[in-house]
């Protein structure tokens, strides 16, 4: 007959063999060890080999950690209703965090039951979307449902479809009538091969009303400079794959660029980008250049640098050209400037017509997410205007982490954009003393017309509703 120590190792690799998702720790393997020699000694007797099975995977299943893909959320985010946040909103609204400490939150997709779909920028625990549902209706999502092996941005419900991107392609998975994955480990790839060199990486999409599909592709090179130069390079050739979006069948396996419509060009890095229903057109947030003053201090002073270029919001078409990398544009002057890669000198515009902005916004604030309000439980102003994720500070206004809103009239921007939910920070950013808390990264707006807004600092999920004073 066989010792308890074999009988012991031959059960932890039938054990770990036979539940691929459950790995026994080491720790627990030695506890468990020690456990059952004690055991074997007090009885004076070898333990029979199938007693010693239950015994080892009882206890390893009650007391030991295992990777399953459902779990409960961390326990700081349990409690018996959602805590209030602290953020600066306009009167009659108020803010709850809805789940808290789960990772590098990226973008966040909701369905018809309120559960809430979110994408991260490295994996937790092997995985890459987290599915979280509140079970007993107390308004804190309370179950986690982990799948998807790849880490990644974009992520928007379409036609029956969760789509999701990483950060070299898009893929889908079929949802249930609740709205549900119906089959995590079967996912469709709709889009693959797209460029990543890490730098301004993040893909994210959007779907039209004719099964199209857009993608984002930012560009690794801030400014389409000469390697150790400022001097740009003769007709940007990045702009073939990067610096723009392409348009992909929403339907249609294994795309690569050759299958796409190049939709719009001259945008550095497009993270935030909506379809807008109302207008029924294509919307994006751009993250502008840096770097003038390092190359050209002849032309700009630091602080130009710190001011310089806006962060804009465009109506795309196909064929739109922004400009990026030949003109940025300058807020003060509130026009494009020929970029000084390429001939510029701060005043000069460019000869080529690009499109010009819809919308522009102080430096370096990062819009991470745009977001077209359709519900009813917001005021009246709120329909059909934007709401933008900021991820960044200005370092000019020493202002940041938080969600604006662009107010919209027949299609257009009809008024100044303002400040919709501040405090992200925690901090009065002119007088820090501490880390920043939060920091504002996805939008998504919720069957009852809440807008849910993801961080990725402490990887939490806030609720905003209008509760017109009734908390």
């Amino acid at each position: 007959m066989l010792s308890v120590n074999q009988q012991i190792r031959l059960i932890f690799i039938f054990t770990v063999l036979s539940k691929g998702y459950f790995l026994i720790s080491f720790a627990c393997f030695l506890a468990l060890l020690t456990i059952v020699k004690i055991i074997s000694k007090f009885m004076n007797t070898k333990i029979p080999l199938a007693c010693m099975s239950v015994l080892i995977l009882a206890a390893g299943l009650s007391a030991c950690n295992s990777n399953n893909s459902d779990k409960k959320v961390p326990a700081d985010t349990e409690s018996t209703s959602a805590p209030k946040a602290d953020l600066t909103l306009p009167e009659g609204f108020s803010a709850t965090i809805v789940a808290n400490s789960l990772g590098h939150l990226r973008h966040i997709a909701i369905n018809a039951n309120g559960d809430v779909y979110v994408n991260f920028s490295s994996l937790q625990d092997g995985k890459g979307i987290y599915m979280l549902k509140d079970t007993d209706r107390d308004g804190l999502l309370d179950k986690i449902a982990a799948f998807a092996g790849y880490p990644g941005t974009g992520i928007t419900i379409h036609n029956g479809y969760l789509y999701s991107a990483s950060n070299t392609g898009v893929f889908r998975y079929k949802l249930s009538d609740k709205g549900e994955v119906i089959d995590p480990g079967k996912a469709e790839e709709i889009v693959q091969a797209l460029v990543d060199h890490e730098a301004d990486n993040s893909k994210s999409i959007a779907l039209d009303d004719q099964n199209n599909l857009y993608v984002t592709v930012g560009s690794y090179n801030d400014a389409c400079r000469q390697e150790g130069s400022g001097k740009g390079i003769v007709g940007c050739p990045l702009l073939d794959s990067v610096g723009g979006v392409w348009q992909f069948k929403a339907d249609k396996l294994h795309q690569s660029y050759g299958d796409a419509v190049h939709y719009a060009t001259g945008i550095k890095n497009a993270v935030g980008l909506a379809w807008n229903d109302h207008t029924h057109s294509l919307f994006a947030t751009q993250h502008g250049r840096g770097q003038f003053d390092d190359k050209f201090p002849q032309y700009y002073s630091s602080k130009q640098s710190q001011e310089l270029p806006a962060e804009t919001l465009y109506e795309l078409h196909k064929g739109s050209d922004a400009g990026w990398p030949f003109v940025y544009y300058d807020p003060f002057q509130k026009k494009l400037i020929l970029a000084p890669e390429y001939g510029g000198d701060g005043k000069k515009t460019a000869s080529k017509k690009y499109q010009d902005p819809i919308a522009a916004f102080p430096a370096h604030l990062a819009p991470d997410d745009l977001l077209f309000y359709t519900g009813n439980s917001f005021p009246e102003k709120y329909k059909n205007g934007a709401f933008i994720a900021f991820h960044g500070q200005s370092p000019a206004m020493k202002q940041g982490y938080f969600v604006a809103f662009v107010p919209f009239k027949e299609g257009k921007p009809s008024g100044n954009w303002e400040i919709f939910a501040d405090n992200f920070a925690g901090e009065d950013l002119k007088n820090p003393t501490g880390p920043l808390e939060f920091r504002p990264v996805g939008l998504a707006q919720s069957p009852d017309g809440s807008l849910y807004v993801s961080d990725d600092m402490q990887g939490a999920i806030f609720k905003i509703a209008y509760t017109n004073g009734n908390k």
